[in-house]
């Protein structure tokens, strides 16, 4: 596998000689100061893409090639911004990156409701709590029919949060879950995110399921055209969020997906702790039943609640069973190289991590620490190498 670390560019406070010294080789990256629905030029690839091989590695995996909200939504004449985003696989193509990770996710990324929860032995890690994300729903945004979505348990913590919560700790829990999204773009306010809910209204699974696959028909043809891969990554959390649908959350979303334009090109970033945090999902199984088409993989682990609350555990301490994971993934390599497939190697990388040691006094992006990675990444080189042996030598 490549071991691969996510990098920021001039957003990262983690620089490239200090991501060198974690062992990883591959970076996964993304031009994010580039608006979404605009062209990613070859001139701008080229140079970011000077200034990570300058520093010895490869730019393996883009992530993300965002997809503009009117795609999702199917707005009007899309026949642009489907031209554009072609023309930015077209350059990233001419500039030898041909992985591309993305999400379908409506409006927001990766939700959490508070970004230092504590960890029993110090540090801290991301958590979504579910009675802090009905008090933000029903209380904050007064989103219509937020109630029947959350049980009366939760309702009745989310309302005693509430009132006892001051204007700051209101204004932490609107900071958090902005802060899914990558890059420079717009964080909404209360007022903002409730204008950019109601562009969704009338989206419901089936319209954002044709929507997707109307995307999938528009850039898939050109993926193999151009030699690439596209690996969708799984919604997270893995449910309904804000009223919005969600419809990469589980096997059947991606039997989906993978069947709606069946080709090599439409694969699959295997999110361990997207998936995860779904009750309902066996991970290491999803990956087993889709080997062949997972183009890349983000390792890392939850550990949930019967409410449906979640966090961020250690690597290898969370509810997915992390070796019988990586054993999928091992063996399905080897399969690969076996049989002489092109994209034989899986980019992996250490996806989020617990904020430990200096950590905090850095202020990296949120989610993605030095030390707290780091951390991960040496725990699963280990169990990788580990299996790699008993894979080869029996």
């Amino acid at each position: 596998m490549i071991e691969s670390w996510r990098w920021y560019g001039p957003y990262d406070k983690i620089t490239l000689p200090e991501i060198a010294q974690t062992g990883a080789t591959g970076i996964v990256h993304a031009l994010h100061e580039v608006p979404y629905g605009a062209v990613w030029t070859q001139e701008a690839i080229a140079a970011r893409k000077a200034e990570i091989t300058g520093a010895g590695f490869d730019w393996t995996v883009t992530e993300s090639l965002p997809i503009h909200e009117a795609i999702k939504r199917g707005d009007g004449d899309l026949s642009a911004l489907f031209a554009n985003y072609r023309q930015s696989m077209a350059n990233l193509a001419a500039n030898g990156v041909n992985t591309v990770c993305y999400n379908f996710m409506p409006l927001l990324d990766w939700t959490r409701t508070d970004l230092a929860a504590p960890v029993a032995r110090g540090g801290t890690c991301l958590r979504f709590e579910q009675a802090r994300m009905a008090a933000f729903e029903i209380h904050m945004l007064e989103r219509d029919g937020a109630e029947d979505d959350y049980s009366p348990e939760v309702r009745n913590k989310a309302a005693a949060w509430f009132q006892r919560s001051s204007e700051a700790d209101r204004d932490a829990l609107l900071h958090a879950i902005m802060s899914g999204l990558p890059g420079a773009f717009d964080r909404y306010d209360v007022a903002g995110l409730r204008s950019a809910l109601a562009a969704y209204d009338g989206i419901d699974r089936d319209s954002l399921r044709a929507n997707y696959k109307r995307f999938l028909q528009e850039v898939i043809p050109a993926a193999e055209d151009l030699g690439m891969v596209f690996c969708v990554h799984p919604d997270d959390p893995p449910r309904d969020i804000l009223g919005l649908p969600r419809i990469v959350s589980n096997g059947d979303d991606i039997g989906w997906i993978l069947s709606a334009v069946d080709s090599p090109a439409n694969g699959l970033t295997l999110c361990s702790g997207s998936l995860g945090a779904n009750p309902a999902n066996d991970v290491p199984a999803i990956a087993e039943r889709f080997a062949d088409r997972i183009r890349f993989a983000h390792l890392r682990n939850v550990r949930k609640d019967a409410d449906g609350s979640f966090e961020e555990a250690a690597h290898l301490d969370g509810d997915t069973d992390m070796v019988a994971l990586i054993r999928v993934l091992v063996t399905e390599e080897a399969r690969r190289r076996a049989d002489g497939e092109d994209f034989a190697q899986i980019p992996i990388r250490p996806d989020h991590g617990h904020e430990l040691l200096s950590d905090p006094e850095r202020g990296s992006v949120v989610g993605y620490p030095l030390i707290g990675r780091l951390r991960g990444l040496a725990e699963l080189r280990g169990v990788t190498r580990a299996l790699e042996q008993v894979h080869n030598h029996g």
